[in-house]
């Protein structure tokens, strides 16, 4: 496990790893959570912190492709969601 500074800032990464071998410290690109609840929080702050376009919570370990939407979800959230299910209904 590695926390959210030191996974995406290298700067953060270079103190906090000083000396450690890790191949993501400072260049993670991808963040996996334990559940969704924390998933939804985090996604949705760094969407805001960042003003970009973040798409997700995206669900995998199911027999089914399934993903979640918040209540405040835009269309632009919905149509998104719905071509992520779409390209893992094809795995």
């Amino acid at each position: 496990p590695i926390q959210f500074d030191a996974a995406v800032d290298s700067a953060v990464a270079a103190i906090k790893y000083k000396g450690s071998d890790s191949e993501v410290a400072g260049h993670a690109t991808v963040c996996v959570f334990p559940d969704l609840n924390s998933g939804n929080n985090g996604y949705k702050a760094v969407q805001q912190a960042s003003k970009t376009i973040a798409v997700g919570p995206i669900m995998q370990g199911l027999a089914k492709p399934v993903n979640d939407l918040s209540r405040g979800c835009t269309v632009e959230d919905i149509v998104n969601t719905v071509v992520i299910t779409a390209l893992q209904s094809q795995e």
